[in-house]
């Protein structure tokens, strides 16, 4: 039986999910009270005031349900204002407040901090080359 640890797609797993308790880390050092999962949100909404919830689990891999549950959080703590669609009364649009803007633009500057120190001593050609392989590897997922 093969080792976990020398399986890639554990390593490439292991990577991502340290990844993210760094950078989860640094967002509350710094003081602030959401999770990245709630920020790739906000960002989301900031980058694009019209998004759907649907293309927001998308871009988040998360499900309709939980996405749903995190945008509750996100305007009760006074981030986001959730109002039905002036036209089609099955969707909602989503607006970020003026703290939902500036806590966006704060962590989106740890986030940058975070790729960095993250990246730290691996040149370009090997960050396009992994990036590559990870497009394959995610086009071979998808593949029917």
């Amino acid at each position: 039986m093969e080792n976990l640890n020398d399986t890639m797609l554990y390593t490439l797993d292991k990577c991502f999910r340290t990844y993210n308790q760094f950078a989860q880390r640094n967002v509350r050092q710094a003081g602030y009270d959401i999770t990245i999962d709630q920020w790739l949100i906000l960002k989301s909404v900031a980058e694009n005031p019209t998004i759907t919830q649907n293309d927001i689990s998308k871009i988040v891999f998360k499900d309709n349900a939980s996405i749903t549950r995190i945008i509750q959080l996100l305007v009760a703590a006074g981030y986001l204002v959730r109002e039905a669609h002036p036209s089609d009364r099955r969707r909602v649009t989503l607006t970020l407040t003026d703290s939902g803007y500036q806590v966006t633009q704060k962590v989106n500057e740890i986030a940058i901090q975070n790729r960095t120190k993250a990246l730290k001593n691996i040149d370009q050609q090997s960050i396009v080359e992994m990036k590559q392989l990870m497009q394959r590897i995610i086009a071979n997922c998808q593949e029917s």
